[in-house]
């Protein structure tokens, strides 16, 4: 088994450095929430000293660096200033997509059965506007065709989370507006290739949204290339950000499709001006950002974007991503030493940070409190346990993982 020294180590080490919680946790639940980095809770603590201290006088300063932030988060993903607003979740996002769209009764939505419920109840709770949600099946016998052909390459049974493209297609008919998918799957880590559902998007004429948590600081994403019509992700999972800060991507020619949702004084464009009411919206995303914005969250989430695209720009693009499935790797081996079946689909083009496994025993939930008890986090999800490390993960923390669970 090759050591994680060797794959970018420099990256890892400068990463690592930036994580308090190294000193006291070998921590692998990135896909639950994230440990803040060391250059976001800076970002709090000053925020917190200029509020306290100087009160809206720092105001200013304040909205001129989330206008930075913004920036940055629109070119990690290739978007436009202008396509990007910040919103407090994932959740808020997709529902902002769901009750601004353009529905006619007898329309529909599809998505996927093992989609996070948050990408699943704003397009149910369309019901009630004659907007259907349809719900692919995503289990072993739903993928028979597509598991078959992947035998040769697959070394565990079990593999789950597999999603069939054909499976989508078929579901959706001349009154299908909308795809909804996640980029990578919470409980399986299953990664989606996104150029292969927006080309069927497009091939169906229908909007395609991702759900990009899970995958969004990990995986590089250019949607000027690939093209995604809406996108939403939290920042306090491989981001590295406080909860409560988010993004919402909408293609510019978007725009105009979706009606606005909790319009305030930030919507417009002289939304300094609170004497003027006139409702000419500001023709960018920061249109769906309504009131006042999570000036602490917002600064936090940007340290950490700034840490990250740092990391990208010094090692290469995709060197984060590179290391994260070298350490969920890594991790994959020493737990089939133990006995673990692994039951996430690592193949190269799927593989993503997220492993879903079983050990012997199948006492998930006892298995979780001894690994907490010892030092170390992670999940439990759908009755197995559940591992997401992050670039800074090394084998030391590894051994610790594989050490806590093999000693029950």
């Amino acid at each position: 088994m090759a050591s994680l020294e060797n794959i970018e180590p420099q990256l890892a080490a400068r990463l690592r450095a930036a994580m308090p919680v190294t000193k006291r946790w070998a921590y692998f639940d990135h896909a639950a929430v994230a440990p803040l980095s060391g250059p976001a809770q800076t970002a709090i603590a000053t925020w917190a000293e200029q509020a306290a201290r100087d009160g809206d006088t720092v105001w200013p300063s304040w909205a001129r660096r989330i206008e930075e932030i913004r920036h940055v988060a629109a070119a990690s993903i290739g978007a436009d200033e202008e396509e990007i607003a910040f919103v407090k979740n994932t959740t808020e996002g997709i529902s902002l997509v769901a009750e601004g769209f353009p529905w006619q009764r007898g329309d529909n939505v599809v998505t996927l059965t093992n989609e996070f419920p948050s990408n699943q109840y704003p397009w149910l709770n369309l019901a009630s506007r004659g907007v259907e949600t349809r719900r692919v099946a995503v289990d072993a016998a739903a993928n028979n065709s597509a598991a078959k052909s992947d035998d040769a390459n697959r070394k565990d049974d079990g593999v789950s989370g597999r999603v069939d493209l054909e499976r989508l297609a078929a579901a959706c008919d001349e009154r299908t507006r909308m795809i909804s998918v996640s980029w990578v799957g919470y409980a399986s880590g299953f990664r989606l290739d996104l150029d292969a559902v927006a080309r069927l998007a497009k091939d169906l004429g229908v909007r395609l949204f991702v759900d990009a948590i899970q995958g969004l600081g990990v995986f590089p994403l250019d949607v000027s290339q690939t093209p995604i019509d809406y996108l939403a992700a939290d920042g306090h999972k491989w981001l590295l950000g406080p909860e409560g800060a988010g993004l919402l991507y909408v293609r510019r020619r978007r725009l105009d499709e979706l009606r606005p949702i909790g319009v305030g004084w930030h919507s417009v464009i002289h939304s300094g001006d609170f004497n003027n009411i006139d409702l000419v919206l500001k023709p960018a995303a920061q249109r769906y950002e309504g009131g006042s914005p999570n000036m602490p969250g917002g600064l936090a989430l940007g340290a950490s974007l700034d840490l990250l695209a740092s990391l990208e720009s010094e090692y290469g693009r995709g060197a984060t991503a590179r290391r994260i499935v070298a350490v969920a790797e890594s991790a994959c081996e020493r737990l089939r030493a133990i006995g673990a079946t692994i039951h996430s689909d690592r193949t190269a083009d799927r593989a993503s940070g997220i492993v879903s496994f079983s050990l012997p025993g199948g006492d998930a939930d006892g298995m979780r409190k001894r690994a907490l008890a010892g030092g170390v986090a992670l999940s439990c999800r759908s009755g197995r346990l559940r591992i997401s490390p992050h670039a800074y993960n090394d084998d030391g923390d590894v051994d610790r993982l594989v050490d806590v669970l093999g000693s029950g």
